[in-house]
């Protein structure tokens, strides 16, 4: 069978017509369900209503994933490999019973801090058998930088990508300019007070917010916008970018 994995940015607006065709020639799309009113699954709805209304969605009951908060870097990483497995057993059973052509649309890019890809290759080692493609969507760090009218690195110098529980880590590792995605706590960029920060919530979804400026000063306005963000949406993905003066 024909598996399609397609980055589709944060909506409707972001996909690119290599992808929409790839999601018309689609049988069926199969979505993560993560509760009964899952927002996100409202913005799968819309970005197959808008290109391809003729293609059923199929929902997945999202395993639940351990997040307890004292978790260490080898118990976070055995919690999302639990995580995925689980995921991989429960898109194995629809694949095997549905067959023909599936789609999954992944938020941003598949690339970058996104483990479909990893998913589908387990679902094809428990024995499905699968030809799968992957098409690229516009992804947080370029909708960051585009938001902020920013480039993500000074000349002839690289930006450090990580996630918001290693960020902290990478400044001890001596990077001076980084994005961090996937963030929950903000209390730590305390600690880089005097650095600059771009950061953005919900980029090129309803209710997006921006701020800019030295840590010091937008900080708790970071953190307000980052609570209104969650509770209007009912769900917050955010990014930041941070450099040393």
């Amino acid at each position: 069978m024909k598996v399609w994995i397609l980055g589709v940015g944060m909506g409707p607006q972001h996909v690119t017509p290599e992808a929409v065709a790839a999601l018309r020639s689609a049988d069926y799309v199969v979505a993560p369900e993560k509760s009964s009113d899952d927002a996100l699954l409202g913005l799968r709805r819309a970005v197959i209503d808008t290109h391809a209304a003729e293609v059923p969605m199929v929902t997945v009951a999202d395993p639940r994933r351990d997040r307890s908060p004292g978790l260490t870097t080898a118990g976070y990483e055995g919690a999302v490999a639990d995580w995925h497995a689980a995921r991989a057993a429960r898109y194995a059973e629809v694949l095997r019973a549905r067959g023909g052509a599936a789609a999954f649309l992944v938020w941003g890019d598949p690339s970058l801090y996104d483990s479909t890809i990893r998913i589908v290759e387990q679902v094809r080692d428990l024995g499905v058998e699968l030809d799968y493609q992957v098409l690229p969507g516009i992804s947080a760090p370029q909708l960051l930088a585009a938001r902020h009218r920013i480039v993500l690195h000074p000349v002839g110098r690289p930006v450090y990508i990580t996630t918001g529980r290693r960020l902290l880590e990478a400044v001890d590792g001596g990077q001076d300019n980084i994005v961090a995605m996937l963030n929950k706590e903000l209390a730590e960029l305390s600690a880089l007070a005097d650095w600059n920060i771009w950061w953005g919530a919900n980029l090129g979804a309803p209710g997006e917010r921006l701020v800019s400026g030295r840590v010091c000063d937008v900080l708790e306005e970071i953190s307000t916008a980052r609570a209104e963000t969650q509770a209007e949406a009912g769900w917050v993905m955010d990014i930041l970018l941070v450099r040393k003066p």
